[in-house]
């Protein structure tokens, strides 16, 4: 009735949905439901009580869908346990998903680069986490953050981040981060400048493990000849955000 109203086709709706969220409606609304259930009895509320506050008459049926999310069984969560938020942000570039805490940003990629779902699972596995729909401070600030780029109007972004690659990939990435805006620099003269001068393959793959585009901008590092090199993102958006930043580097 609610597409009716729309004068929405709702196969279209639904594909559509699923396409931006990489979820249909019923999986979606059942992640938010989790979620709630999830703070809930992290704050300390009976299983029963989240149970009904959730919509679930069935004990079992609560279980089953909790577990299949959250990995756990409500009555079995450890206090180690977190959870993660995700949101879809939309760019001129495209879509992106981002990915944090409370406290930070663990990922912000474009949704179709290569190899993404099994980041997001990596990322699950190693921070023993929960990643559900939903927003957070870090997220909020990335968003507005982004607008202002693509602006023209913000040259280095302040949302917190988090780091998780091993010691030399921290090293890599600290060092993108102080490549200024709007000029780039070529993989073996980031080599160099890590005093890695014979790792420059091991650089590069350090650059193509970054989990946070654009944060960490690995855009800025080309082949020595002047050839754009790689880019998970797509060579496209490699060379739009070099265009972009030259252009507006130069208004500044």
């Amino acid at each position: 009735q609610d597409f009716q109203d729309l004068s929405a086709d709702e196969s279209t709706a639904r594909r559509h949905f699923k396409k931006r969220f990489g979820m249909t409606f019923v999986e979606y609304a059942r992640a938010r439901r989790m979620g709630i259930a999830f703070k809930e009895i992290r704050e300390g509320k009976k299983v029963i009580d989240t149970q009904l506050n959730t919509g679930y008459e069935s004990s079992s049926g609560f279980r089953d869908a909790f577990s299949k999310i959250m990995g756990a069984a409500p009555s079995k969560l450890k206090d180690p346990a977190t959870i993660l938020k995700t949101a879809w942000l939309d760019t001129p570039l495209g879509p992106m998903l981002a990915i944090s805490d409370d406290d930070g940003l663990y990922l912000l990629e474009f949704v179709d680069r290569r190899g993404l779902e099994k980041e997001i699972e990596k990322l699950r596995a190693k921070q023993k986490a929960m990643i559900i729909p939903g927003s957070t401070k870090p997220i909020t600030s990335i968003t507005r953050e982004l607008k202002a780029y693509f602006a023209g109007k913000l040259q280095t972004f302040e949302t917190p981040i988090h780091l998780t690659g091993s010691p030399f990939q921290k090293t890599v990435w600290e060092a993108l981060m102080k490549i200024p805006y709007g000029t780039t620099k070529s993989y073996l003269a980031q080599a160099h400048t890590l005093g890695k001068e014979k790792a420059v393959r091991a650089v590069a793959n350090a650059n193509g493990a970054n989990q946070l585009a654009i944060i960490i901008p690995c855009h800025r590092i080309i082949n020595s000849n002047g050839a754009l090199g790689g880019y998970g993102g797509g060579l496209t958006r490699k060379q739009y955000l070099i265009d972009h930043e030259l252009k507006n580097r130069k208004k500044h």
